[in-house]
């Protein structure tokens, strides 16, 4: 638990404590990132991280330890209740975001559905070979060069991305790319994925974007 109000952190470590957590509390941003990331890969199922911290914000400690690829779950507890405040951390990395005054009991909860959900790699900004696509800033590169997509491009390769190396169906593209009540041509798929070619692949000599016949489309692992 990484938290600069020591007496409610230390409220919050004894109710842990007696739920059964084994808890390490520091209390600023620096002392939290080299806890999380020295000790050996696993020794914590759960991180929970304040926002305003001395040092080094929760937003930074969130962003490098998922550069390092660490993926243990993050769970941010703070006062900061704006949308944008939760969008920023959900975007960097973040696994849950609970704000200050909150339930013990829900923490609890989300604690423990957390450490059920165990720690799979979740990167905040998705890579395939040179091909990266940044969720948080809507920007899609090949290599150094900025790729301009649309909404529904950036939509569509994102999902791509996050299945690399797995061929995903029509219908599974237009449920989680379009709608799943989505009740136009289904043909729309192929129109975008000839956009997307057009932008990721023919101007850098490359053929990511795979069509698995009878099947679908794929995202090749080094794109």
């Amino acid at each position: 638990m990484v938290e600069d109000e020591v007496a409610m952190a230390e409220t919050v470590r004894d109710g842990l404590r007696h739920e059964g957590f084994t808890v390490d509390l520091v209390h600023d941003g620096p002392e939290g990132l080299w806890t999380a990331t020295e000790k050996p890969y696993g020794a914590y199922d759960v991180i929970v991280l304040d926002i305003m911290l001395p040092g080094l914000s929760g937003y930074e400690v969130c962003r490098q330890l998922r550069a390092g690829q660490v993926w243990t779950p993050i769970l941010m507890l703070t006062a900061k209740d704006g949308e944008y405040d939760q969008a920023d951390a959900l975007d960097l990395g973040a696994d849950d975001y609970l704000t200050k005054p909150f339930s013990f009991v829900v923490l609890i909860a989300r604690l423990r559905a957390l450490v059920r959900r165990g720690a799979p790699e979740r990167p905040a900004v998705l890579r395939a070979g040179d091909l990266t696509l940044d969720p948080a800033e809507r920007r899609v590169l090949r290599g150094d060069t900025q790729v301009p997509v649309t909404p529904r491009e950036f939509a569509l390769l994102e999902f791509l991305m996050r299945h690399r190396g797995q061929a995903m169906t029509k219908t599974a593209i237009i449920e989680n790319v379009w709608d799943a009540h989505f009740d136009g041509d289904p043909n729309i798929v192929e129109v975008y994925i000839g956009y997307l070619r057009k932008k990721i692949d023919h101007p850098f000599g490359r053929n990511a974007i795979e069509t698995v016949r009878g099947a679908g489309y794929r995202l090749a692992e080094e794109g």
